[in-house]
């Protein structure tokens, strides 16, 4: 397993470093401190199974990277680890296509319980109902599109926003307007809704890799 840390803090990649070990002994650990050094890594690395992204990064907007990440390499999960959680942070770090997003105040139980969740195709919400600030739920039900009341198409849409997919991919793969995305779904809410109910779709496509 290979999974890249992009963090400029060396303090920070190394405590990392010794958590993700006890997700992985074989782990292959990959650093990054800004943007080019993420992209010429990625390049080295397209076979990266999990990108671990803090958005506060020297020379770039975060929000910015993550969105250059998830175009140009939409098949692999972006988990942002920030020390700035507030629900329009973690709601537009969502919106961008990030699978999930992790406080730096969480513990290592609820790190590497994310880690896995999100490896395994879920999504990680920040549950602003606990003081910790974190819950970990994972997408173990199957639902039919039409159990939610939803068409075909609003269906379609959903499957690729569950697996990170940005409305701008959505709207290539669909050929549909971003317009017409929108109408469909609000992103940010049906993801954070679906993975605090713990729902997956009953799908034939195994998940981008």
């Amino acid at each position: 397993m290979k999974i890249l840390v992009i963090d400029d803090h060396p303090l920070i990649q190394e405590a990392l470093r010794h958590v993700l070990a006890a997700l992985d002994p074989s782990l292959e650990f990959i650093q990054a401190q800004d943007a080019s050094e993420a992209h010429a890594a990625l390049s080295r690395e397209p076979d990266t199974d999990l990108i671990l992204l803090d958005l506060a990064l020297p020379g770039c907007d975060g929000f910015e990277l993550l969105s250059e990440l998830r175009r140009e390499w939409p098949g692999m999960p972006v988990l942002v680890l920030s020390a700035t959680h507030d629900r329009e942070t973690v709601e537009h770090a969502l919106d961008l296509g990030a699978m999930g997003f992790i406080p730096k105040t969480a513990n290592t139980r609820v790190l590497l319980e994310a880690l896995q969740l999100v490896l395994a195709g879920g999504v990680y919400v920040p549950n602003e109902s606990t003081h910790a600030g974190v819950s970990v739920r994972s997408r173990s039900s199957v639902t039919r599109p039409e159990q939610l009341g939803l068409t075909v198409r609003q269906a379609d849409v959903l499957k690729l926003l569950v697996q990170g997919k940005p409305n701008k991919l959505i709207c290539r793969d669909l050929k549909l307007s971003e317009g017409t995305v929108k109408v469909h779904v609000s992103r940010t809410q049906v993801v954070i809704e679906l993975a605090r109910r713990g729902v997956r779709f009953e799908s034939s496509a195994a998940r981008l890799r």
